[in-house]
């Protein structure tokens, strides 16, 4: 698993483009990405190995309209990189944490994603409908 790209959806731009030409507020995605995010997180943080708890403890997710993510490691903890991706030169092995949280948490982000495009569609029609009557 070393050297596997971030999570990323092709048709994203696209698909954003669309929704902004609805009338959808892209901030709704936000919140719906950083909710994602932190629910990918604390399952990582289940996975990640244990020594001190530093490692697990410093695993946080974030959301801008545009994307969701997991990060951790900093200059406190400049191990996390090759405690998860490994570093064959001084006999450490991958612990894809990060990467299993994802894989497990996939079918999770789907359904999240579809039920909140479905809502956002919905309120959007509604919207329109409304303006329509009163236009």
């Amino acid at each position: 698993m070393a050297g596997k790209p971030a999570v990323k959806f092709n048709g994203a731009a696209e698909f954003r483009a669309k929704l902004q030409q609805m009338g959808v507020d892209l901030k709704d995605f936000k919140t719906i990405n950083k909710l994602i995010a932190e629910n990918v997180a604390g399952d990582a943080r289940s996975r990640a190995p244990r020594d001190s708890g530093t490692l697990a403890g410093d695993i946080r997710g974030g959301g801008t309209k545009t994307r969701a993510y997991v990060s951790v490691g900093r200059k406190k903890i400049p191990y996390a990189g090759p405690i998860h991706f490994g570093w064959p030169a001084r006999n450490i092995q991958a612990q894809p944490f990060l990467y299993e949280a994802i894989d497990s948490r996939a079918d999770d982000v789907r359904e999240v994603y579809a039920k909140r495009v479905d809502e956002l569609a919905m309120r959007t029609r509604t919207n329109a409908s409304i303006k329509g009557i009163r236009g």
